[in-house]
């Protein structure tokens, strides 16, 4: 029913980062050019930071989705992880059969799979994501493994990407080692006002809208001004906004509606949910930069829990808010 009452294909404004919704802004295109020559040269690291739901793994499975089939792909998601717990999900990843806890075994492996794979004409690529959650010692232990190298080769390739955390525990002086060794950095940023615009109307267009207006343009301001050019804030709140407007029999959003939506999400704007987090990340910073032995922050994130908003914070939104 939702579907046919826009005349959508499929819903324009899932959450799922699927690579064929991928708008490619002038950040997201850069983005992905930088992955694409950290996949193809054969030298250290590569580094994708962003914030929250910026499209860094949309960026990342569209990457990976193009890559050519002598590229084994290690791709790692969950990073609550020690040391010796990544270098088994490496080797698990890979296929790779080792026995025992036995770390040094364990890189022997490793190195045999990685020289057997190259000498085949094949590369292996291993990607991790939510790296902010690594810990020093794992990040070494990523240096390390950086290091295997044959007739001045590297024998794998590793892309690091993660929330702006990881960019701060990165200029820990623990990791300075590591850091000299990374190759291309790039921080993700939000869209603009204007892409934010070109960005839903590439989602509706790839949904096989047919009206491409249903969020007119005057209604961008609004928009942008409690996403912050965020995708995925821009996805939950255009989603939220196209339910009410099915609800009421409506097939274009217009102000009331998208003020509804705002007020149903209890959402502030994204200038105010910024400033309330501003102090919380400084004191992990500072505590950070005291003991850089902790590896990360304490998992605060950088958004905040769209449903912890105060009654006060989610009063209904105007224009001049």
């Amino acid at each position: 029913m939702y579907l046919e009452h826009f005349q959508f294909q499929e819903e324009p404004f899932r959450l799922t980062p699927n690579p064929h919704y991928l708008y490619l802004s002038n950040k997201h295109a850069k983005a992905k050019t930088y992955l694409d020559f950290a996949i193809w040269n054969r030298d250290g690291f590569a580094v994708i930071t962003g914030e929250i739901g910026s499209g860094k793994t949309t960026v990342l499975n569209k990457v990976l989705s193009e890559v050519d089939e002598d590229v084994i792909v290690c791709k790692i998601h969950h990073t609550l992880l020690n040391e010796i717990e990544l270098l088994k999900a490496v080797l698990m990843n890979l296929g790779i059969r080792f026995e025992g806890h036995d770390k040094v075994e364990m890189i022997n492996s490793l190195t045999e799979f990685l020289l057997e794979q190259y000498l085949e004409g094949r590369r292996v690529l291993l990607v991790i994501d939510e790296a902010q959650n690594l810990s020093p010692k794992a990040l070494e232990e990523l240096r390390l493994m950086s290091g295997l190298e044959y007739e001045y080769e590297k024998l794998i390739n590793i892309i690091l990407v993660g929330q702006p955390d990881l960019k701060i525990l990165l200029e820990s002086k623990p990791l300075e080692q590591l850091t000299q060794r990374i190759r291309l950095k790039f921080h993700l940023r939000a869209l603009t006002e204007e892409e934010t615009a070109a960005y839903i109307r590439h989602r509706l267009e790839t949904a096989g809208a047919r009206d491409l207006d249903i969020f007119p343009n005057d209604l961008m301001p609004i928009l942008y001004r409690y996403t912050g050019g965020i995708p995925r804030l821009i996805n939950i709140l255009c989603d939220t906004a196209l339910i009410i407007a099915f609800a009421e029999g409506r097939k274009h959003v217009d102000r009331d509606i998208l003020k509804e939506a705002i007020k149903e999400l209890q959402w502030v704007t994204y200038k105010r949910r910024k400033a309330k987090l501003r102090k919380p990340r400084q004191a992990q910073r500072q505590r950070h930069e005291t003991n850089p032995h902790l590896g990360k922050f304490d998992g605060l994130p950088l958004d905040i829990d769209l449903a912890a908003i105060s009654d006060e914070d989610a009063a209904e939104p105007t224009d001049k808010e």
